[in-house]
């Protein structure tokens, strides 16, 4: 599923007849680092209305040479589960550059998997580099005891390798 979903992402090219004032603007990105994401209260069994929070750190490739790693911070929230995600989330991201990309998340999905956190969500840079592009960013997290998704307070953190790619 993250492949494919990444594949119908990846296949679209930055169009050749942009200007070139708009070249930065059109790099393609890919970044691999981590994410440590909280829930309130913590994933259970059933969705349940929930706060999301955290932070990213990646590392990065980009037809932009002077884009080499970001930092993030994560915020959001809606109906999620250990199994259901209908979330909107936004990541913030600060470059080496100095400049910032703001983005929403409005598609993802959550899942836990022999004691992980399989996350892929996708969504679109609203604001800064890259306004307009497509951005998905595939995980997998680990969660310390699996079976919190059927206790009272359920999966609060999940914290893991994380994948960011712009497109």
């Amino acid at each position: 599923m993250v492949a494919g979903a990444l594949a119908a992402l990846v296949h679209v090219a930055p169009d050749a007849s942009a200007h070139a004032s708009h070249a930065a603007d059109a790099a393609a990105v890919s970044c691999a680092g981590s994410n440590t994401i909280s829930f309130s209260p913590g994933l259970s069994l059933t969705a349940r209305r929930t706060r999301i929070g955290g932070d990213g750190a990646y590392t990065c490739l980009s037809s932009d040479p002077a884009l080499r790693s970001g930092v993030s911070s994560i915020s959001g929230g809606g109906w999620n589960g250990c199994f259901f995600s209908d979330a909107t989330t936004v990541e913030r991201i600060t470059w080496n550059t100095g400049e910032q990309t703001t983005v929403v998340y409005r598609l993802g999905n959550v899942q836990q998997v022999a004691g992980h956190a399989v996350v892929m969500v996708v969504g679109r840079v609203v604001k800064g580099k890259f306004t307009g592009h497509t951005v998905a960013s595939p995980g997998l997290q680990l969660t310390f005891d699996p079976l919190q998704c059927a206790s009272r307070g359920g999966v609060e953190l999940i914290t893991g390798p994380s994948t960011l790619v712009i497109v």
